[in-house]
């Protein structure tokens, strides 16, 4: 005796199409900073420098040598 259930069709939305998801002109939801006013104001001023070259190069994440390519534009030394 086979029974037939009644399945519900589930529907897949890609989000990611154009036209569907987020409205036109709404910026990406990714974000490189979270608000650095923990942090002291040295700190900041790295946070925002690291900021503004990973905006400026499209860099999600930055090498150790753009760490310091970045801390030595602000005047950092060893």
């Amino acid at each position: 005796m086979t029974q037939m259930l009644e399945q519900k069709q589930v529907t897949f939305m890609d989000r990611r199409a154009s036209g569907t998801g987020r409205p036109d002109g709404a910026p990406d939801r990714r974000q490189f900073r979270d608000g650095h006013t923990y942090l002291n104001p040295d700190a900041q001023e790295l946070a925002e420098a690291i900021d503004q070259y990973k905006l400026l190069h499209r860099r999600r994440f930055i090498t150790y040598e753009e760490l310091y390519n970045v801390m030595a534009g602000l005047g950092y030394h060893k």
